[in-house]
Formats: structure tokens, sequence, C-alpha cells
């Protein structure tokens, strides 16, 4: 089959609204969750990995609500975002599910795995989870994307891209075109400011110091699925040292670091990071088979 946008698009109508995904492949369901950014879609972030895990898995990519295809969605972003796939999943009758998620994807997929113990498989998180250690919040990355928020130019989403990957030939005319062309829909705009205004940035930012901290954590220890934590040790977005916490308070984590590589693991690294998480899902299966 030719893996194309048009033939692997699909419509979802859930009680929070209209999720736009894509399927392709058969056999145990793999839900790829993209980040969040200006122009990020389910397709932007995952699509040259379908050829490689639509050999052996059914792919499910979503656009989260307010971003892609999707309906924007009122509402907390994580809560949104978590409530509708799991009304994706059982709208698609799925039992289990191997979870892959970047980015805000993994922040939601960790909550989904913490929740619904019998629907996830496996967990895979590039990036994301977790807590500042040694670092300063927010990254420059995020910095970034204030900065577009408030002033969405083509020449901002360029500095942005470039923040997020170690290895800069990746940032093409082609693809800086794209992503600001998408970035600067009014729907897109709109959940862009949502979550990265400079208000928005600074009550996170408030949030995640003092005693209050531990809540955006807390929900890690009560993941029960095996867990793969995959970090570029060159992120700019979410320094390495994030990793940590969730390493240590999910039962059941390790964590793969792949040198020369930044946000985006599963576009800079490719052919290692599919794999990789082949492999750990392969091994997990075994496991659970007996």
């Amino acid at each position: 089959m030719n893996i194309s946008f048009d033939n692997t698009s699909r419509f979802a109508e859930l009680p929070q609204g209209r999720l736009h995904y894509h399927e392709v492949g058969s056999g145990p369901c793999l839900l790829l969750i993209h980040g969040s950014g200006p122009g990020v879609t389910g397709w932007a972030n995952f699509a040259n990995n379908l050829e490689f895990f639509s050999k052996k898995f059914r792919c499910i990519v979503v656009d989260l609500p307010g971003y892609g295809l999707s309906d924007a969605i009122a509402g907390d972003p994580i809560s949104v975002c978590v409530e509708a796939l799991v009304a994706l999943a059982a709208e698609l009758d799925l039992s289990q599910v191997h979870l892959v998620g970047n980015s805000l994807g993994g922040i939601v997929g960790s909550y989904i795995a913490a929740q619904q113990h019998k629907l996830v498989a496996s967990f895979t998180t590039i990036g994301g989870i977790g807590l500042n250690l040694f670092t300063a919040f927010p990254g420059e990355g995020l910095n970034l994307l204030t900065a577009f928020a408030e002033d969405p130019t083509r020449e901002r989403v360029e500095v942005w891209l470039r923040s997020m990957v170690y290895d800069q030939s990746i940032i093409t005319p082609e693809l800086i075109e794209s992503r600001f062309a998408q970035a600067t829909e009014p729907k897109t705009l709109a959940t862009t400011r949502a979550i990265y205004s400079r208000e928005a940035i600074a009550a996170i930012t408030k949030f995640r110091s003092g005693p209050q901290a531990t809540q955006t954590i807390a929900h890690l220890s009560s993941i029960q699925a095996p867990t793969l934590i995959v970090w570029g040790r060159d992120d700019r977005v979410s320094p390495m040292d994030i990793s940590l916490i969730p390493m240590r308070l999910i039962p059941n984590a390790e964590l793969h670091v792949f040198p020369n590589c930044g946000h985006w693991a599963m576009i800079e690294c490719k052919e290692r990071f599919e794999r990789l998480v082949d492999g750990f899902i392969a091994s997990n299966l075994e496991v659970m088979l007996g």
C-alpha cells in the first residue's frame, strides 16, 4: 500500500468533537501522539515512521484537539486530550494499545497510562514528562514558542524549528513553509497561544516550583505498563535532566538517550528509534505471553 495523507485519513465523531486521525497497517495497535508547537500535526511528527511500523502494527496517528483537522475543544489542554484519546479508543473498540508520545504527546500518554491500566500495553515517551532538576524552566525552545505566539512570523517559526533539532539540515525551506502555513491557520494559532502565551507559561512556571511541583509528576508512579523513556542528549526544548525523575518514579521504566539528537528522536534518529521501539514492544510482548 502506498502510504499517503489522503489514503490514511479518517475522522471519528466523539462526544468531545470531531477527531482526525490516520490509520494504516494491521496487528497490535500502536497509537502515536504528536507534540505541540507551531504547525504540528500527527502526520508532521510520524508520517515517515509509518512505513516501518505498519508492517507489524495497526498504526493510529491522531491530531490532538485543536491541531490539524481535529476540532478545538475548550478546557484544560491536557485533560481535553486525555479524554478525547480515551474516547477514540472506545469508539474504535481498541482493547489494548501501545502508546508512543512526543513531548506534549508524552505528557498526555503518561496520564492515559496512569489511569487506563487495562488499555495501555506499553508506553514510549519521547521527551516531555518530568521536571527540570538542574536546568531552568522554561527552556530555550519554549521561550521561542512564546515569541512566536506573540508575533507569528515565518522567521520565528524557522528559529523555533532550528531549536528542535541537532541536525540543522533537517530544517529545509519546504519544512519551514509548510509549518508556517499550518501554524498561522486560525484554529492552530489559537491553540498555540492558549498553551504558550506569556501568561500561560508564567502560570506553568509558578506551578512547577515549590510544594505544588510534585503534583505534576505524582501520577507517574501509577503507570504499570512497561515504559520506554527516549531522550535526545542535545534537546534544547526539554533538557535531558527532566528524564531522571520519571526514570525513577515509573516502576518498570528504562531510559534510552540518543547522542547528537534534539527533541525529535523519531525524525533525527529515525531508523534507530524505530528499531528501539519495535524491540522494546516485542520483548515485553514475549514476557506477557510467557
